[in-house]
């Protein structure tokens, strides 16, 4: 992708032993939501798998133009993160698209939506879920 406006997002896992750190980079992503940087739209702490996500985690929505510094704190954070574009093709942004921050986890690319049909992209920056 190469427009600065192309949806983006994050997923930030956690275990019980780094969820300090997770809430603590949560809020920081929330300040700068509040303040109008960077960040769109943080969504709530999923305290058990979800999805194709197999441990905690919570995601963040960001523009193409962001993915830069986003993936800046991601890397200081020391928490392992999956950053990846929205797309109409859900598998590939999951995997061939995406960038692991920290040791992958295998996804349970099962549950993830049929190419051309991603149910992301509808809720990119719009609600909690």
């Amino acid at each position: 992708m190469t427009e600065p406006d192309a949806p983006w997002h994050a997923h930030i896992y956690f275990t019980e032993a780094d969820r300090a750190a997770a809430e603590a980079l949560r809020d920081d992503f929330i300040r700068m939501a509040d303040a109008g940087r960077d960040i769109l739209f943080v969504g709530r702490m999923m305290d058990a798998g979800v999805g194709p996500h197999p441990i905690p985690q919570y995601e963040i929505h960001f523009h193409e133009a962001s993915v830069g510094a986003i993936v800046a704190m991601l890397e200081a954070s020391g928490l392992r993160a999956l950053v990846h574009p929205l797309t109409d093709d859900d598998l590939a942004d999951h995997t061939a698209h995406a960038r692991w921050i920290g040791a992958p986890l295998e996804l349970d690319v099962t549950t993830l939506d049929p190419p051309g049909h991603n149910q992301g992209i509808p809720r990119f920056g719009i609600t909690d879920f």
